[in-house]
Formats: C-alpha cells, structure tokens, sequence
C-alpha cells in the first residue's frame, strides 16, 4: 500500500525557505544564542536549569556521571545540523533543540559532547549506549520504536525532491513520476525506504550522507534526491542557480528525539519540556528555520507507551 499525500501551498513555503542562508548558534555564555536586536535581542533563548533530578533514567544518570551529554546528530544538513568546518560552530534549528534539552537537564553547551551519527546506524548508536539521546531529523516510526523510544514529535515535515534547476521535473504528482530514474538518499533514511517498498520501477542510489547524493545530482549521475522536505530546501538555499525543491510533499515525516529503550522518564521529561516551552520553541524556530518567513506550528507530543 503506498503512503501518497499531495499537500496544497508547499510550493510558497518552499520559495520562501530558499531564501535561508544561516543560523544562529549557541555559545557556552548564552545558550541558544539570542533573538537578535535590542535589549530583547541580548536575552538567552533558555536558560540552563539547576538542581535536576531525574529518577529512573539511565541515559540521564551517566550524562551527569560522565559531566555532560553525548547528542547524536547530524553536520552535513543546511540550517537544521550543520557544523561549519572552518569555524567549528553548529548551527540549525535541530542543533538548538539539541541544546535546548540539554540546558533543561542542566547541562552548560561546554559540557556537550556532539557525535555525528550516519543515518543508518541510529538505532545502533543508542542501543549500545553509544550515545545518550538524537536529534537530527529523525522520523517516528512503528519499525524504529522496536528497538528505541522517542519523545516528541517537535517538527512534522515529508517526503519531497530535489532536483536540477534544468531537470525536466518541473512537475510531480507522484512519486511513480520517477519510474526509471535514479533517485538517491541516505542509507537508512525513511524515504528511501518508502520508494525501495513500494515503486520498484525507480532506480536507487545511498550514501551514508545527503551532501554525496547532492554532489552526484549536481555532477549528473543521479535525476533527483529525496528526503525530508526541510533537509533539501537547506541545501538549495546554498546552491539556488543549480538546485530546485519540487513543490508538494509525498508523506508525513515526524521527527522526534531519539532515546535509549526503556528509558521512559527521560522520554516524559523532554515531552513535558515541549509541552510547557511552547514559547521557547517557537523562539527556536523563528531564529533559525523561520528565518524563512514561513510560518510553522508546533506539533503536540506523543503520548508515552
């Protein structure tokens, strides 16, 4: 059975992502960043909390044993987690989520430690403990809670492409338009998963990350990229002469945090953060993805269990 789904007004919202080029990022002195401008502007997103507890979590108990968090994410997505080689700074509005957590733990952005995490190997990295929880755009789903738990969702995006500025692509109806073709993803990755399913008349290619599915589109071996609409407007704002996000998305995509199994009370912590820190989220959001202009709004948790 496919899991199709056409959604009216993404082309207007993608036109105006194209216009994102940066993010802010956090430091050690002002957590998140700030809201920019004015004396509101020198105000932290979040403040770090004190005296946390945290009963019946193992994930949170070796973070305050080892002095700090160990976050996976990801470094290769424009605007959502991005690490900029040159300068060392992380940036994107999944980074700040990231960051956002762990102050509410009680943790300062010097006590974090960032591990980059290939898509395909998640699931691995947090049942071996590898890691204490991730975020990096991850979709929920039914498969993956098997083996983790999650806590959100915190951003609902989909499935979209990319493709050539000059690709005949103009316009798609649906993803059997690419019967034939080649498209690429990263190994692992919720789209890719869903055409390999269920349009076996479409060629695939995967990598460990998007940045080589989009230099193969760039240099003509592949005829699209997909993925999560939000990953791939991020790299057509860096490359808009040559690279175009198709209008519609093709599933719904709800990214959550990734936890160690089990771990419930960390689970209901960061739910209850969500929950209550509408306004944080939201300031998040305007800081770094709403820089856009486009307007997004926050999807309720999930319940736990």
């Amino acid at each position: 059975m496919r899991r199709t789904r056409t959604l009216a007004g993404v082309g207007i919202a993608a036109v105006a992502l194209l216009a994102l080029t940066a993010c802010n990022s956090g430091s050690p002195t002002t957590p998140g960043g700030d809201t920019g401008g004015g004396e509101e502007g020198d105000k932290p997103l979040y403040e770090v909390a004190e005296s946390v507890t945290l009963d019946g979590s193992p994930a949170y108990d070796a973070m305050v044993e080892r002095g700090g968090p160990i976050i996976g994410v990801k470094e290769d997505q424009p605007n959502l987690g991005y690490l900029d080689v040159t300068t060392g700074e992380r940036s994107g509005f999944d980074i700040e989520i990231a960051r956002w957590i762990a102050a509410s733990l009680g943790f300062e952005e010097s006590d974090i430690t960032y591990e980059p995490i290939a898509s395909a190997n998640r699931e691995q990295a947090l049942v071996n403990g590898d890691i204490d929880y991730y975020v990096g755009t991850y979709s929920i789903t039914d498969s993956r809670k098997e083996q983790i738990e999650f806590a959100g969702p915190y951003f609902v995006t989909g499935q979209g492409f990319l493709v050539s500025a000059d690709s005949e692509m103009t316009e798609v109806n649906d993803v059997s338009d690419f019967n034939g073709m080649t498209v690429c993803s990263a190994t692992g990755s919720t789209p890719i998963s869903n055409i390999k399913e269920n349009y076996p008349e479409i060629n695939t290619e995967e990598y460990d990350i998007y940045s080589q599915c989009v230099d193969d589109l760039l240099n003509g071996k592949v005829d699209a990229v997909t993925t999560d609409a939000a990953i791939l407007i991020g790299y057509a704002a860096q490359d808009a002469d040559n690279l175009k996000v198709l209008d519609g998305l093709f599933t719904e995509e709800r990214y959550g945090v990734g936890i160690p199994k089990g771990d419930t009370a960390l689970v209901e912590h960061i739910n209850t953060l969500f929950t209550e820190g509408g306004d944080t989220w939201q300031a998040i959001f305007d800081s770094t993805l709403g820089q856009s202009g486009i307007e997004v709004e926050q999807p309720a948790v999930d319940p736990v269990g």
